[in-house]
C-alpha cells in the first residue's frame, strides 16, 4: 500500500513549475522518498515516474529531465532509487520493478494528476526495468524508454567496450580480450549481475503504447540494433501502438560532439517530442519508426564458455601457474637447490610475473573506467598493452630456450636443481597459457 506520508515543499520559479516532496511505501514495505516536478496550478495532467539507469540514481540530471517534463505538462516524480544490494555483482530488475510500480502509485495518488494517465519512463537500465515493469500492471498507462537495450547486459556491455576502443584506433587482441573475454569471465563469474538477462519476452508482453528514443550517437546502447530489436518483438505479436525515434544526441538524449561526451542541455526537441506524445494519447501511439542509426559494427551475443575457460579452470592455471613460479623462487635460497645456469630461468620468471599483474591491470582498469582515450598506439595496440604483449614473447622464448637446453642447463646439476628447472618449466607452460588466452601472444 501507498504511505500517506506526503511532506508539501511547493516551489514556484521563472519556469512556472513546482515541485513537492513525497514518501511512499514499496512493495517489501520499506519506505522511499520523491520529488513531484509539476506545472504550477496543475489539475487532471499526464503523470510519469523516472525509472533511474545503473548507479545509485543520485545525478542531477534526472532533476533536469524532470523539470522538462513538467514545463510541458506533465506531472514527473523522481524518486530515490533502491542501493540495497545492488551491486555490480547482483542486482534484482523484478524489485526495481516494483519500485517503479509503487512509485507510479503514489503519483496517481496526486492532486496534480489524471491518475488514468501516469505510465512509465526509464532510461538505460531502466529501460529493462520499466518494460517490465508495465508488463505488470494494467495501471500503467504508456512507457518510455530512451537509450534502451533490446538485447542482454552483457552484450550490450561487450559492444560499448568495442566501440570505445574502436574509437581510439585500439584493434586486434586488446579488444577481444578486454572488450569481450573479460566480461564471459566475469559472468561466468557471478560478477556482472544480470548479464543474460533477455529482455524480448517482456517487450512481446506490453500491452501499453510505447515510445522509444534513441540517441544516434549513443556509444553504450547500440541505437540501430536496439530500435530493429523492438520493431522486431512488436511486430512478432502484432502490436501497432508505437513510435520508435532516433535523435541527434547521446545515450541519454542530451547533446554531445561525438557521443562520449555528454552536453549541458537536452537534446533538441526531445522533450517537446514526449510532451507532445503523452499529451496526445491514444491518438499519438500510431506505428510509426525511424531508420535505425548507423553503427561502427553489430552487436554480437557472447560466445559460451567452454570448459577449459572457465573460472574454476582459469583460477586454477591463474594459481598453478603462480605457485609453480613462486615455488622456483623459494626453493632458490637452498644453494644446494640452484640451477648452475639460472640467468635464462630468472628471466622466465620475471616476465612471466609481469605479465600476469599487468594483464590483470588492464582488465580492471577497462573494467572501472570508460575512458575514451588510451594514450599513444603503435600497430593499434597501446603502450602498455604492447609491452605487456612484448614481455610475454620474452617469458615464452625463455621457456623455449630451458627446454631445448635441457642437458646443458642441467649438466652436473643435483636432485633439487633438477626440480627448480621442472617448477620453473612448468611455470612457464602455464604461463604461456595464460597469455594465449588473455591475447597477449595473438596479433
Amino acid at each position: 500500500m501507498i504511505a500517506a506520508l506526503i511532506a508539501f515543499a511547493p516551489t514556484a520559479g521563472a519556469d512556472e513549475t513546482t515541485t513537492a516532496d513525497i514518501t511512499f511505501t514499496r512493495s517489501d514495505g520499506t519506505t522511499t522518498t520523491g520529488t513531484v516536478h509539476a506545472p504550477v496550478g496543475a489539475t487532471g495532467l499526464p503523470g510519469v515516474v523516472l525509472v533511474h539507469g545503473s548507479g545509485d540514481g543520485r545525478s542531477p540530471q534526472y532533476t533536469q529531465i524532470a523539470t522538462a517534463f513538467a514545463r510541458q505538462g506533465i506531472v514527473t516524480l523522481r524518486y530515490e532509487k533502491r542501493t540495497e544490494d545492488y551491486t555490480p555483482a547482483h542486482r534484482d530488475y523484478s524489485l526495481l520493478a516494483d519500485d517503479a510500480l509503487a512509485g507510479a502509485a503514489a503519483l496517481r495518488e496526486r492532486p496534480e494528476v489524471d491518475p488514468a494517465r501516469v505510465g512509465l519512463w526509464g532510461l538505460s537500465e531502466g529501460g529493462w526495468v520499466a518494460p517490465l515493469a508495465a508488463s505488470r500492471s494494467d495501471d500503467v498507462a504508456f512507457l518510455i524508454v530512451v537509450g534502451a537495450n533490446a538485447g542482454a547486459p552483457a552484450a550490450q556491455q561487450a559492444w560499448a567496450n568495442e566501440t570505445r576502443f574502436g574509437a581510439a584506433g585500439v584493434r586486434g587482441s586488446m579488444v577481444d580480450t578486454l572488450g569481450r573475454n573479460a566480461i564471459r569471465v566475469s559472468a561466468a563469474a557471478g560478477l556482472f549481475a544480470q548479464a543474460y538477462y533477455d529482455p524480448v519476452p517482456v517487450l512481446e508482453a506490453i500491452g501499453q503504447p510505447v515510445l522509444a528514443i534513441w540517441g544516434d550517437k549513443d556509444r553504450l546502447t547500440p541505437p540501430g540494433d536496439s530500435l530493429r530489436g523492438f520493431r522486431d518483438a512488436f511486430d512478432r505479436v502484432g502490436k501497432t501502438d508505437y513510435t520508435l525515434r532516433t535523435l541527434d544526441a547521446q545515450h541519454g538524449a542530451f547533446t554531445t560532439t561525438d557521443g562520449f561526451d555528454k552536453g549541458a542541455d537536452l537534446a533538441p526537441g526531445y522533450p517537446e517530442l514526449v510532451g507532445d506524445w503523452v499529451k496526445g494519447l491514444p491518438g499519438s501511439a500510431g506505428k510509426h519508426s525511424d531508420e535505425p542509426a548507423a553503427q561502427a559494427h553489430s552487436v554480437t551475443p557472447l560466445a559460451p564458455q567452454a570448459w577449459w575457460e572457465s573460472p574454476t579452470a582459469l583460477l586454477v592455471l591463474f594459481l598453478g601457474t603462480v605457485l609453480t613460479l613462486l615455488g622456483y623462487v623459494l626453493t632458490g635460497f637452498a644453494s644446494a637447490w640452484r640451477l648452475p645456469r639460472a640467468g635464462v630461468a630468472r628471466v622466465l620468471v620475471t616476465t612471466a610475473g609481469i605479465g600476469i599483474i599487468g594483464t590483470i591491470a588492464q582488465v580492471l582498469y577497462v573494467a572501472s573506467t570508460r575512458a575514451t582515450s588510451f594514450g599513444p598506439l603503435l600497430f593499434g595496440r597501446t603502450l602498455p598493452w604492447l609491452t605487456l604483449q612484448v614481455i610475454a614473447v620474452c617469458a615464452v622464448c625463455s621457456l623455449i630456450y630451458l627446454i631445448a637446453r635441457r642437458g646443458t642447463i642441467l649438466d652436473g646439476a643435483g636432485k633439487g636443481a633438477r626440480v627448480r628447472w621442472m617448477l620453473v618449466v612448468v611455470g612457464g607452460i602455464g604461463f604461456t597459457l595464460w597469455a594465449l588466452y588473455w591475447g597477449l601472444l595473438l596479433p
